[in-house]
């Protein structure tokens, strides 16, 4: 458990990284995501093949991948989609809702009761993005695409913890990440006429950042989480990941100095996620002990 812990933490670091990528990166939300999501598919694939990793799966379960890495591809065009309309820390503290809409989606996908503790701790997320929402109205637009790309960030999540008990974590990533590229062509066509870029080529400096992007961030990232999945619940990992605002607007605010922009709402909200944050790990802590000592006193 300690080294899915160390494992999670480690991913939630990369995390923090994508949005000031979001940043760097001028092509538009759409653009950018599909870039990422193939250039990732495509450097796991060949990585997996040149060490005779990489495994074959029935086209039933490629199925199902893909439709995981859709959700993931839409997440992350909604993501960029509320950098872009708002700021970094702003699209990334929205990113925090996916713990609350976890507590709502498992439940009903898997077919569980309810529990009460989860939903407590997010509605504490959710009153800090409510501080935010309603006192600052300046970025509304991107707070808005913040909450779709939160819940589509949850049914990812919920939908790769059953692929990560089903397969190794690199095939369950390799497949999601390469059919959700597939999946995700055939829809930026009818994107493209709605939000019409230029060109569909990035610069020579947005194809470094991608790169780096779908390495680091992408690859390795999802490769941690797949794995920690397999020993921490969907919940716990999504609700951990609501400490990657605070990498991220730590190095916003070194970056691109976006503590000018940001009032004491912003930081008040921030404050009750963190502390949903702080309470779920000491819950999740506490509950591994009383199973130590169960099994213990057991023998």
């Amino acid at each position: 458990m300690k080294q899915a812990f160390i494992k999670l933490h480690i991913s939630i670091i990369l995390a923090g990284f994508t949005g000031i990528f979001g940043k760097l990166i001028t092509v538009n939300e759409g653009l950018l995501s599909w870039y990422r999501i193939w250039l990732a598919g495509i450097l796991m694939l060949l990585i997996l093949a040149a060490t005779q990793r990489l495994e074959r799966i029935s086209f039933r379960d490629f199925s199902r991948t893909s439709l995981t890495g859709l959700l993931l591809g839409l997440h992350w065009i909604f993501f960029y989609g509320s950098i872009k309309y708002s700021n970094i820390s702003v699209g990334v503290v929205c990113f925090s809702l996916v713990g609350f809409f976890t507590a709502i989606f498992s439940p009903l996908i898997n077919r569980r009761r309810f529990v009460l503790s989860e939903l407590l701790l997010s509605l504490l997320t959710l009153l800090g993005i409510a501080l935010i929402f309603s006192f600052d109205s300046r970025y509304r637009i991107g707070i808005t695409l913040g909450v779709v790309s939160s819940a589509l960030g949850s049914l990812f999540t919920i939908t790769n913890e059953r692929l990560a008990h089903s397969f190794k974590s690199e095939t369950a990533t390799v497949y999601a990440l390469i059919g959700g590229a597939i999946a995700l062509t055939p829809l930026m066509p009818l994107y493209f006429h709605f939000f019409p870029v230029a060109t569909l080529l990035p610069s020579w400096a947005d194809l470094g950042y991608l790169l780096l992007l779908a390495f680091f961030c992408t690859f390795v990232l999802y490769m941690l989480q797949t794995q920690v999945l397999r020993r921490i619940s969907a919940f716990t990992v999504n609700l951990s990941l609501n400490l990657e605002p605070v990498y991220t607007i730590i190095l916003a605010i070194l970056i691109y100095h976006e503590n000018k922009e940001l009032r004491w709402s912003f930081y008040l909200g921030l404050a009750l996620i963190i502390l949903s944050v702080v309470l779920q790990m000491l819950q999740v802590m506490r509950a591994h002990r009383n199973a130590g000592q169960v099994v213990v006193e057991s023998h």
